[in-house]
């Protein structure tokens, strides 16, 4: 074991050597900048007029879509920078490198940098990093908004700040967790029911896969000019195809988390209100029903404004609402005596399936990592940021997932909250935290998908009130399948197993193998191969356990 202080100084002596080996990717900032950049707003700039070619392909809006949906503007929180966590994770990359110079041809090929900087690199970021950006970039092909009067143009953007700040470590770290701990917090108990203790295993296997997979994806990036989003990288990799795939897939994935919003909102807004109902003529809507449209009316009017900052800076408060939730938790079993006694089962074969679904759901955050890893100021920190954000977005979910389970066992229901006292104080707190955070988040969710199908519009119908329309149909879309298929840990528990194992495991492997094929070892070709078939593994059984629970439920 290393003291403290020798610690410390390993960890600079890295920092300093990667930023000389590697100056390109630390933009520094301008003299007469503000001092106070830890704080401002952090957005990838725009793109410049030289972008290569390939890349003016559809979707356009997608970075500055998900910029929207992620960019967090964090505090200062010194604990997320060097000397705790930071050092933390830190001290684990060191690790690697002397575990890296004891045996160099086995470990150094799974994380080393697998290309050096080329001139066009230097210059592109040199210049990103000066430039200055007052809003995002509208698509320029055939770009929903063009034909729009400046009075009239729906939100592109906008937190206000300017956006030539880079984000910093603090900001970087606060933006993974923003996007990793959402409401997949609230299955974990139920995860452990179906597939027992051993399912632990299990989200903490996903949790270094997931870690592993997004460095990939940072090489990916780093591999051609360029390079600065996930479909990005599907073009590099498969051409015009595989940017139409993952971008399809990418916005599926974002389309089901909307339909998941809707249906925790009716499921938690009707234990607050039980009785709640409407009746129309001779219909009657019962609470879940009736809230699941009462939520529907109350977003629908959010994804229309023309400035998404103010959801986007209370969207941010994810992080605190997932702490808030898991402490509230805690709180209920030691306050209210339920007690932390139930012991459960170590494995329960059936239910591994619906597990790893709601497991692999929880890490569903590489679409937007690759945005996070471009807004950075120091790029050399990205696989320290996504260390600490994974491992503490993991230590909420297995903390929640033990909690719940011991105290409700075999009685805990798709989402913890559904089981918490009705007349406990704590026990509201929690579910009116639970049913506000989706209602901000729901706007900056679907907005990507809908700027995208702006884009296929045709000029004439590039209208503010036919984007009302379309947003509004989508909006409405959800709903509808929502109230079709009412359940929540099935419906979460397929797009962990579809969508999740592809964004997350299968597609950075396959992309990173096409890309950097003739530069890569084979320990890191057969590292890569063990991934895609455990997620194609995972996907199939996931997959059809999920849908046939759903049908059986119908039936």
């Amino acid at each position: 074991m290393m003291s403290p202080a020798s610690e410390r100084s390993l960890i600079i002596q890295s920092d300093d050597d990667d930023d000389a080996r590697s100056g390109h990717d630390v933009e520094e900032p301008e003299q007469d900048s503000d001092s106070s950049s830890s704080s401002s707003s952090c957005a990838t700039p725009r793109r410049g007029p030289s972008s290569p070619p390939y890349i003016q392909q559809w979707p356009q809006s997608y970075r500055q879509s998900i910029d929207i949906l992620s960019s967090v503007q964090s505090p200062n929180l010194s604990f997320l920078g060097t000397p705790t966590l930071s050092r933390l994770s830190n001290s684990f990359l060191a690790i690697t490198d002397s575990f890296r110079s004891k045996a160099p041809e086995t470990i150094s090929s799974f994380i080393k940098p697998l290309l050096g900087p080329t001139p066009s690199d230097e210059q592109q970021r040199q210049h990103e990093g000066t430039r200055k950006s007052s809003e995002y970039l509208v698509p320029s092909r055939r770009s929903s908004l063009q034909q729009i009067p400046e009075d009239q143009k729906p939100p592109v953007g906008g937190h206000g700040a300017s956006h030539d700040q880079n984000c910093s470590y603090t900001q970087g770290v606060m933006n993974g967790i923003n996007v990793l701990c959402g409401v997949g917090i609230l299955s974990t108990p139920y995860a452990i029911k179906q597939g027992g203790w051993i399912g632990l295993a299990i989200l903490c296997t996903f949790a270094l896969l997931a870690w592993y997979t997004g460095v990939l994806l940072r090489h990916c990036l780093d591999s051609k000019e360029g390079l600065k989003t996930y479909p990005d990288i599907g073009h590099a990799a498969f051409g015009s195809t595989g940017r139409i795939v993952i971008s399809i897939i990418l916005y599926v994935e974002l389309y089901a988390c909307c339909i998941e919003y809707l249906i925790l909102e009716g499921d938690n807004l009707s234990k607050l209100f039980p009785n709640a109902h409407l009746t129309i003529g001779s219909m009657t809507l019962n609470s879940h029903v009736f809230f699941a449209i009462l939520t529907t009316i109350i977003v629908m009017p959010t994804t229309w404004l023309r400035d998404l900052s103010w959801l986007s800076y209370i969207s941010a408060g994810g992080v605190i609402a997932s702490i808030l939730v898991v402490i509230c938790l805690f709180l209920v079993g030691v306050v209210n005596d339920f007690g932390f006694e139930n012991e459960g089962t170590a494995l329960n074969a059936p239910g591994i399936p619906i597990a790893i679904g709601l497991y692999g759901y929880c890490y569903s955050g590489h679409g937007v990592f690759p945005n996070i890893y471009s807004s950075l100021k120091n790029r050399n920190q990205f696989p320290s940021i996504l260390f600490t954000c994974i491992g503490l977005s993991t230590f909420l979910y297995a903390g929640a997932a033990v909690m719940g389970y011991k105290m409700f066992g075999e009685a805990t229901e798709s989402q913890f909250t559904l089981n918490l006292p009705d007349n406990s104080v704590i026990s509201k707190i929690a579910v009116w935290t639970t049913v506000a955070n989706p209602i901000t988040k729901y706007a900056l969710t679907i907005i990507p998908l809908a700027m995208s199908l702006e884009e296929l519009l045709p000029p004439n119908q590039q209208k503010y009130s036919t984007i009302i329309m379309l947003r509004s149909s989508l909006v409405i879309s959800t709903l509808l399948i929502a109230l079709s298929v009412p359940f929540f840990g099935l419906v979460m528990a397929l797009v962990g197993s579809l969508f999740a194992m592809l964004v997350t495991y299968i597609l950075p492997c396959a992309c990173f193998l096409a890309i950097l094929k003739t530069k890569v070892g084979w320990h890191q070709i057969a590292a890569c191969s063990f991934i895609i078939v455990v997620g194609v593994c995972c996907a199939y059984v996931g997959t059809y356990s999920s849908l046939s629970k759903i049908i059986q439920n119908y039936a």
